[in-house]
């Protein structure tokens, strides 16, 4: 007898970044963002997001390892067509960076995987001028 997977789940992950001036302090190499994350599932079946790993690097090259069940306290199982959205924050040592990552999943027939998270740039609007 084989055991399948019925169909494969398939997460999209989108994230959008913003500067924090009101959480920075420049004078103390202290710069803040927050980034809103949107994950949708496109797949055939319900899939639940139990955990994350951020990999967050500054333009130092100073990088951070970043683990955790959840996002923002919550696990949510997406059906197909729903998303999940949320929004958190980190802090650099410089005026810019970079983040990646990937989240650790479970279909509801109980198979593991991972969906990456794409690498996105951390900066202010004016510093890339």
């Amino acid at each position: 007898m084989m055991f399948c997977m019925k169909s494969r789940p398939r997460l999209r992950v989108s994230v959008q970044p913003r500067y924090l001036p009101e959480e920075s302090d420049a004078t103390q190499g202290v710069y803040a963002y927050a980034y809103t994350v949107t994950v949708v599932n496109e797949g055939e079946v319900p899939a639940q997001l139990v955990a994350r790993r951020w990999l967050i690097t500054d333009a130092a090259g100073r990088s951070e390892e970043v683990r955790g069940l959840g996002v923002v306290g919550k696990q949510p199982l997406l059906r197909p067509g729903e998303a999940f959205e949320y929004t958190s924050w980190t802090r650099l040592a410089t005026p810019h960076g970079r983040m990646t990552g990937c989240y650790y999943c479970i279909s509801e027939d109980a198979h593991g995987f991972e969906v990456e998270i794409p690498s996105f740039e951390l900066h202010q609007a004016h510093s890339l001028h």
